[in-house]
């Protein structure tokens, strides 16, 4: 499969003026365009507008907004018109579900699939923005009973990236359970948890580097020797041996295909900063 030319940039949540300035001083020009996505929220409005002064501030002279629901199809042609010359795409957090419903599919969807494939563009999200970017993703499982067969769920995601469940709010909501859960009934998935504030920049489809205060969580199954899943009924406890557990922080980097975690030397720490 072809590597893609963008660039994918995921937050976990809370606080994102560190998204926003890594996204204005290393991956867009302040003449670049910038379309927000607002499709997760249930206040598209009021979420567009906060996102379009953040950017501003920063000097981002072309950002707009562009909301998508039951009363607003995706494939209008000033939607797609918007879609093929933007430069960043932001979706904002909500719930992921919306962007599966009204988004997932659509001509607008695949155009920027496309994009991200074939260009150099930045596709971003925080929050349910970020959980939606790959073919898969958990909509459902929480604290204690994440660990019980069958009460973590998983869905079809925008799918700009595959085999990877994306996880947010991660250490705050105690998420660990449904992501070890989920990966664990699909080795081929590499499961990464995005703590608040913390998140992760993807180039090539499989290089994922740190960005942020906290840290990401990442786990891989594929050595797993053991699991119970194929045994117990539903609702009962699983049990998993060998599953593999990373913990990265700002300066390093994880490689998906190869399953490896390494170091940043102080000259690969990311791009330079775009004037």
């Amino acid at each position: 499969m072809q590597n893609p030319r963008g660039t994918l940039i995921a937050l976990g949540g809370g606080d994102d003026d560190g998204l926003i300035s890594l996204i204005r001083s290393e991956l867009c020009t302040v003449n670049s365009n910038i379309e927000v996505i607002t499709t997760a929220t249930l206040e598209p409005m009021e979420s567009g507008q906060a996102y379009k002064e953040a950017f501003e501030e920063l000097g981002c002279s072309s950002v707009r907004f562009m909301h998508i629901d039951e009363d607003n199809e995706a494939d209008k042609p000033e939607n797609l018109e918007r879609i093929a010359q933007a430069e960043v795409i932001f979706f904002t957090g909500g719930n992921q579900l919306r962007l599966k419903e009204f988004l997932a599919g659509s001509k607008l969807h695949r155009l920027m699939q496309t994009r991200y494939l074939e260009e150099e563009i930045t596709i971003a999200g925080t929050s349910a923005g970020a959980a939606a970017m790959s073919d898969r993703m958990i909509y459902e499982g929480y604290g204690y009973y994440s660990l019980m067969k069958g009460e973590v769920k998983t869905t079809d995601g925008l799918s700009f990236i595959q085999n990877v469940f994306i996880d947010t709010h991660f250490t705050e909501r105690g998420r660990f359970g449904r992501l070890a859960h989920a990966v664990s009934k699909r080795p081929q998935f590499v499961g990464i948890g995005l703590g608040e504030e913390t998140g992760i920049i993807i180039k090539g489809g499989q290089h994922v580097e740190v960005f942020g205060t906290g840290v990401v969580t990442i786990m891989d199954s594929s050595h797993v020797r053991y699991s119970n899943l194929e045994e117990v009924d539903e609702g009962e406890p699983i049990a998993v041996e060998n599953l593999i557990m990373h913990l990265l922080v700002e300066g390093h980097e994880y490689c998906l295909t190869d399953r490896v975690f390494r170091k940043l030397s102080q000259q690969k720490r990311r791009t330079a900063s775009k004037a």
